[in-house]
This record gives C-alpha cells, structure tokens and sequence, in this order.
C-alpha cells in the first residue's frame, strides 16, 4: 500500500488560502472548521506548512467576523446564525442558509489546534492580532456558558448538551491557557459537566462515536472512562464496513445506520492512545479493508447497502485512517529497533 497516496489526496482538498475542503463532492465542498482541525492531524508532530496555512486561514477568517465575535463576547447567540459559523464557502465567506451552527466543538477544536500546534513547533499563532482571536475566541467560550450550552454537536443535528462539545472547549481553553488568559473557573466548569455526564453523550444518546474524540485527539478523560468508552463503541457502534454514529442514526440510513468509515482507524488511535497496541493491532485489516488503491475513501457506507455514499473521499476519513497506520507502523519499527539492540 502506498501511504504517500494519503498525502496526495488530502492535497486535491486543500486551497489556495491553505483550508480545506470536507470532500470533493458538491455536498461537502466547503470548509467546515472541525473537519480542517481533524484534517491536518497527520502534520501536527512534525513542523508542516500545510498545518501552520490551515490555521492561518481560520485565523483570518475569523478575523474577517471579529465584529460578530465581539457582538457574542458580551451577549448570548439567540438565532442559530448569530453562532461562529460551523462550515463556509470555499473562500471562506458565511454561507446564507440555514444550518445547525451552534457547534461549539467546532470553536474548541480550533483552539485546542492552535495550542498543541505551538507546543509541538509550528507557527501557529503569527502576531498579536492572533493572540487577539484566541482571547476573544475564549471569552466567546465563556458568554455561550459552554459547560451548560445546548448546541447541534459534532453531527450537526438536534440541539442538546453534548459531552464531546463540552470536552472540546474543555481542551481547547487547557490547550491555550499559556496563550492567553483563561479563568481557571473555566477550566471548572468544564470538568464538572463531564463528571455528571460522562459516559453518555447526552440525555438522549448513551453511546456516541464523538465521544472517541475526548481519548483522541484531547486526551482529557481518565483511564477507566476511556476504557468503557472504547469498549461501548466497539460493542455497540462497531459494523462491517465503519462505526455507526449512534444507535438509530437516520442519515443515510435505508434499512441500517450508515456505517462511518473515519469510525474504525479512530477506534485504533484510541487504543494506541491507551497503550493497548494489541488491541489497535486489530484495526489494521479493518481500515485497510476501506482503502481502495487510490487511497480516495468515503465518508461512509450507506445503511442497508454495501456501497458508499457521494462524499468521497472524505478528507477527515483519508487523515485518520493514514494517520493511524502511520502510528502503527512506526511503533513496529520502534518496537524492531529495540529488539536489535
């Protein structure tokens, strides 16, 4: 298999302005800032241009709504648009339909990429007036009330306290807390919130593949929580060809839920994340499975039927899946070199 294709791929996404779009497909051809965030994941260790221009971008994106950010640092959105948009257009402009864009995960992530991007070396953050927009992106954070604020999550749907929303603010406002000011009540709250919640999603969804992303990329839960969260997706989300995003997901579902593909190499990273390598070892057939030679994989298979849906490739799902068989093979090397010692 030839991994480099991975790369190839994720560059016939990538813009001029250095963002990305989701997929090539007329659906998904737009930005949506989590997908960048999860997109430039395989460039975070080692210093890259294509991680520093993505958040470049969203920098100067966010500086073109910094009015709109000021409004909602001093008053609560009230109508789903007065939200940081979730997803724009190509050019990085809000779009003018109507979307679920109360998607605080979405802000969390970003910070949480501008903060482990400068502790692993890139240059991230290229002024004050970025400084700027990681302060009032925070102080965005702490008017919406994050730790109670109902918002439609990382799918985009119904609207309610969701623990992986509040676990990426969460991140996000640790990640920058060297930036910038962050109120260590804050940081409280947060932690608080997941304590009574964890480890259901929300009121309505016990189990939820978001809830993977509190392992990896945020690292924010304990051992134990990890451990039943993996478990409970593996047990219960975990089909053929993908994970379901929770049990009786209508989205593309004619029969079955759709099965995710990005959900299989994120269970893997997952285990890696918690040292069990024989465990991850068991997810390396299952995301090669998804591979076709052209490395252009889906965003999911369609429920009922053995095909993918129109948004292929997904960028999100070529990242995580080349990330993770990155991360395998490299512990294998690792693991090879000690031995000839």
């Amino acid at each position: 298999m030839k991994m480099e294709m991975a790369i190839q791929v994720i560059d016939k996404m990538r813009l001029s302005n250095g963002a990305y779009t989701a997929s090539l497909s007329k659906d998904y051809n737009y930005v949506w800032i989590r997908d960048v965030v999860y997109t430039v994941l395989p460039f975070l260790h080692d210093r890259s241009e294509r991680y520093e221009k993505a958040y470049h971008a969203l920098f100067d994106l966010f500086k073109d709504y910094e009015w709109k950010i000021d409004i909602h640092t001093k008053q609560k959105p009230v109508y789903l648009f007065e939200y940081i948009h979730s997803r724009y257009s190509s050019d990085l402009k809000e779009i003018d339909v109507e979307w679920g864009h109360a998607q605080n995960d979405a802000v969390g992530a970003f910070l949480w990429g501008v903060g482990e991007g400068m502790k692993h070396g890139q240059k991230v953050v290229r002024d004050e007036a970025d400084l700027r927009i990681v302060q009032k992106l925070v102080d965005y954070l702490e008017c919406l009330q994050y730790w109670q604020a109902e918002d439609n999550g990382m799918w985009e749907e119904n609207i309610e306290l969701h623990a992986s929303s509040v676990g990426a603010c969460l991140a996000g406002l640790k990640a920058v807390k060297m930036l910038v000011h962050v109120k260590e009540d804050l940081i409280r709250k947060g932690e608080e919130t997941l304590r009574f919640l964890l480890p259901r999603e929300s009121e309505t969804k016990e189990v939820d593949l978001a809830l993977l992303s509190l392992i990896y990329p945020y690292r924010l839960v304990d051992r134990e929580t990890a451990l039943t969260i993996v478990r409970q997706v593996s047990t219960r989300l975990e089909r053929e060809r993908g994970c379901i995003r929770y049990e009786d997901d209508q989205y593309y579902n004619e029969g079955r839920e759709a099965e995710w593909c990005f959900g299989l190499p994120w269970l893997g990273l997952c285990y890696l994340e918690l040292g069990m390598d024989g465990q991850a070892n068991e997810y390396v057939e299952k995301t090669i499975r998804n591979i076709p030679d052209n490395w252009e994989i889906p965003e999911l298979y369609i429920g009922g039927k053995n095909e993918p849906n129109g948004n292929t490739p997904l960028a999100w799902s070529v990242a995580l899946s080349y990330l993770f068989l990155k991360r395998v093979a490299n512990n294998k090397m690792a693991v090879a070199s000690e031995v000839r010692k």
